[in-house]
Parts: structure tokens; sequence; C-alpha cells
């Protein structure tokens, strides 16, 4: 009798042991403590992005500096191209261009390294007890750095044509007309590129927790989004401005229907709000409240992913 009272007690102890970590598992205090967490073990996702920055420049002599050069090239390039396609002022578009590509870089590399946060740290997160979000954060600091990188050529090309960019001027010509966007050049608050990227930042976070789980689950994610993003690329005023869609240019016929259709581009929006203060553009209002409100929608969604479904990603991956 003794014996049989002892079985029975240890396995009601081990079926309540069992039972309340899954009760627990899915609830936002778990999910907000792993953001928390997270955030709070700076020492080990930086070091992580670090060394993975490192790692890719391996026995390099200049290192990451390889990433500042093939950015300036591609974007010496495309501008010297399309500025002549288009018949634009080339010390005002290669600016333009040069920022925009830079910035949808870092967008498009945090979705596409984002989505594989989780799966790429297979053997991390067997192995060691950590917060999902250091992984995340792993991916959105390593995307920092590269861009950090990348702003020298912003700031390379900004140096170049100060002088062009430094008052009033127009996009397509060079000089403010009548019937196109006049854009106010440099100021002082061109330093609203910081905040700006701050914001993107934030949406990198949120974008890398929740596609990271649900492309942990669904393999096929990845590759469905990574397939958009090119067309997504051409479908942004990265390579081509929307000046030209304004004035009596032969675009300006296509504004009616064009226009509309680039401000319901979100990404649009993202771009606009560091690439304009970077090249001395003003930046809309509006862009500044729907990226706002993306930002407030997804994190919303991030946490709802992270307190349903972040006890599961381990046996996902």
């Amino acid at each position: 009798m003794h014996a049989t009272s002892t079985v029975d007690t240890a396995s009601e102890t081990v079926m309540t042991d069992s039972a309340v970590p899954g009760s627990d598992s899915r609830s936002w205090a778990r999910a907000i403590g792993d953001i928390k967490e997270g955030f709070g073990q700076r020492e080990l996702w930086s070091h992580l992005g670090w060394q993975d920055i490192k790692q890719r420049y391996r026995r390099s002599v200049i290192g990451p500096f390889w990433i500042t050069i093939s950015q300036g090239v591609i974007s010496l390039g495309l501008g010297l191209l399309y500025s002549q396609l288009f018949g634009l002022h080339i010390q005002t578009f290669l600016p333009y261009i040069a920022t925009g590509f830079i910035v949808w870089s870092f967008i498009s590399g945090c979705l596409s390294e984002g989505m594989e946060s989780f799966i790429a740290n297979e053997g991390l997160i067997k192995q060691i007890r950590a917060p999902l979000t250091v992984y995340a954060l792993r991916t959105v600091w390593r995307q920092t750095l590269m861009f950090a990188h990348n702003l020298i050529v912003v700031v390379i090309i900004g140096a170049i044509f100060f002088t062009s960019l430094s008052h009033p001027y127009g996009l397509t010509s060079g000089v403010c007309e009548p019937s196109v966007i006049c854009h106010p050049g440099y100021g002082w608050y061109s330093l609203s590129a910081i905040p700006a990227f701050v914001v993107l930042a934030l949406n990198a976070w949120w974008v890398t927790l929740l596609l990271g789980i649900i492309s942990t689950r669904y393999r096929d994610i990845p590759q469905v989004i990574n397939s958009l993003i090119q067309l997504l690329f051409y479908m942004t005023p990265i390579v081509w401005p929307i000046d030209q869609l304004y004035g009596h240019g032969a675009r300006a016929a296509m504004a009616s229907w064009v226009v509309p259709i680039v401000h319901l581009n979100p990404f649009y929006h993202f771009v606009q709000i560091l690439r304009a203060p970077l090249i001395g553009q003003a930046v809309s209002i509006g862009s500044w409240f729907v990226v706002i409100g993306i930002t407030i929608a997804g994190w919303v969604l991030a946490l709802l992913a992270m307190r349903n479904y972040r006890a599961r990603v381990s046996y996902w991956v």
C-alpha cells in the first residue's frame, strides 16, 4: 500500500509540474518578459551580430568596408545610368538614388534575413537557454552595422554635391521651376533622420519576431517573400523619382492613378522618412502617420505571435 501511494503521488506531481509550464507559456507576461529580457542582454546579441560581420569578411584585407565599396559602385552605376535614361540632373539624382538604395538594402535585409533568424540559430536555440528576442536583435543589429558602413557612401556623396543640395532645388533639373516639386535643401530638419532610423529599427525588430516565428513553422514563407522583394523594389520610388509624375512632362499624365498607388505602398513611406532628410527633402506628415500606425499594429501582431507560439519555436526548428 505504501509503494502504491508513493507511485500515485509521484505521478500526480509529474502531471502537475508538466501542466504548469504549458498553462503559463501562453501569457502576455511571458511574451513581454521575453522581449524585455532579450533587449537587456545587449552584450550577447551585439557580440553575436558583430561576429557575423567579422566572420563574413574573415581574412579580408579591408573587411566590412567591402560593404561600403559595393554599395558605392552600385549606387554610382545606377545613378549614372538612370540619370541618362530619365534625363535627370546628376548632381541631385545621384544622392537620391544612392540614399534610397541604401535605405532599401536595410529594409530588404531585415525582411529576408529576419525570416531566417530562428532557423539560422537552430543550434543556439537548442543548446542554450536564451530569450527568442536575442536572435531577432542579432539580425537587426547585424543589418544596422551594415547600414552604418553603407552610410559612409551617403556622407561622401552628400559632401561632393553639397552645393547642389544646400539650397532649394528641383530633383529633375536641379533648380526650382514652376509646376515642379521644390525641395528645401539641407537644414536642421535633416536631423529627423535619427528618429526615422530608430523607428525603422523598431519595425525591423517586430518584423523579425513575427516573420521569424511564421517562417519557422511554414518553411515556404521565406521563398514566397524573397520572390516578392525584387518586385517591391521596382514598385517603390527608389531608382525612379516620384517627382517626374508632376509638372508637364510626358509622365505627368500618369500621375492621377500612379501617385495614389505609390502612397498606398507602405515601403514608400518607410524609405521616405529616412531618405528625405538625408538629401534635403521635406517629409510629409502623412508618411509619419502611416509609419507610426504600421509600427503600432505590427508590434501588436508580434506580441500576439510571441504569446501564442514562443514556446513552440524550439520544437519547430
